[in-house]
């Protein structure tokens, strides 16, 4: 490459993916229809291809191996991870997405990318990059990707978590309802939460009893859950007071 950095998307710059999992395998496909030369994914256990930047798409455990691995074969290393640190590599670009392994090339467009450099020049790339699929980059420092990260957890993973528990809520209280009916029922639900969420915040989206003030029935649904799921009704309800309170302020 003649520039510092990355130019704009171009079939002469190479970019390794390294990586078979849902998103290497997402991303892969992405960076070739932007206009990147793309060399994989490959899997752990293959070499990597020598290219103008090795993009590793691993779990966050096998980072440092895959980045000594990949050593000498770019002139820039990056990761994808959302909480791990630059130790050990050029670059970080996390997509702010959950993937399913069957994505389309256009599941980038529109969404946030975390992203850090060591180097003005490999930040550069990570923006680039980011741009390139169509992501909103935005920097974060290393000390705060812990924290980003767990943003994201609450988003998504522990979202599917209490979804979980809403379906086996609801499967306890109607016992001839099957899984996939109770999903089912339960999404339009979600879906409509989840958008005046997005429109209003938190505290402007929120209804049910506890918002209302309307103790007797939040006890009646206390009462009417698996003891074992008690404990987790009783945090998410002080939570939620606090919240609705918020709105009083």
């Amino acid at each position: 490459m003649t520039s510092s950095a990355l130019p704009s998307p171009h079939a002469a710059v190479r970019v390794s993916v390294v990586g078979r999992g849902r998103l290497g395998s997402a991303i892969a496909p992405a960076l070739a229809l932007a206009g990147y030369t793309v060399l994989g994914p490959t899997g752990r256990d293959e070499p990597v291809a020598d290219a103008d930047v090795v993009l590793l798409c691993v779990p966050d455990r096998q980072i440092r191996d895959a980045a000594a691995a990949a050593a000498g074969r770019a002139r820039f290393v990056g990761h994808t991870s959302g909480a791990t640190g630059l130790d050990d590599v050029d670059f970080g670009l996390h997509p702010l997405q959950t993937f399913a392994g069957s994505d389309d090339p256009s599941v980038f467009a529109g969404i946030g990318a975390a992203i850090g450099g060591r180097t003005p020049e490999a930040l550069a790339v990570a923006r680039v990059l980011a741009e390139a699929l169509g992501m909103h980059p935005f920097e974060i420092a290393d000390a705060d990707r812990a924290g980003y990260h767990a943003a994201a957890a609450f988003a998504s993973n522990f979202l599917i978590t209490l979804e979980g528990v809403a379906e086996r809520v609801l499967h306890d209280a109607v016992p001839g309802l099957t899984g996939d009916d109770a999903r089912a029922l339960l999404a339009p639900l979600v879906r409509r939460t989840v958008d005046n969420w997005a429109a209003a915040g938190a505290a402007s989206a929120l209804t049910g009893p506890i918002a209302r003030g309307d103790d007797d029935t939040v006890a009646r649904q206390r009462a009417a859950i698996d003891a074992e799921l008690v404990p987790l009704f009783d945090m998410l309800a002080a939570r939620t007071r606090a919240l609705a309170a918020e709105r009083s302020l």
